[in-house]
């Protein structure tokens, strides 16, 4: 994992780390942070978010700025899945939104 990842990863551990229902991994070349064993969010490469939301989220999510569908490799990812670019999780706020979005998809 290069800086970027690992800053967001320290980011992401602040806001779910009063949750002991979170448990922290890495997988797929990612440092993965799991509610029920499924992925909530993941600290990418280049300081990109990666999180599952809501099917009824999904389509104006998308529409922020910043959010795209997920991409792994060459291979785009199902539908649920987004990266949220560095920019928009730039502040607290606005990781902690997508923090929120993630868990709202959370099944």
């Amino acid at each position: 994992m290069d800086p970027a990842g690992e800053e967001l990863a320290d980011r992401i551990r602040a806001i779910v780390a009063s949750g002991s229902d979170v448990e922290e991994r890495r997988m797929f070349g990612i440092r993965a942070f799991l509610l029920d064993g499924r992925i909530l969010a993941g600290a990418r490469p280049g300081g990109v978010l990666l999180i599952k939301v809501a099917a009824d989220d999904e389509a104006v999510l998308l529409l922020r700025e910043g959010a795209a569908r997920a991409v792994m490799g060459p291979r785009t990812m199902s539908a649920r899945w987004i990266d949220v670019a560095p920019s928009a999780i730039a502040d607290d706020d606005g990781l902690l939104f997508w923090i929120d979005a993630a868990r709202a998809g959370a099944d």
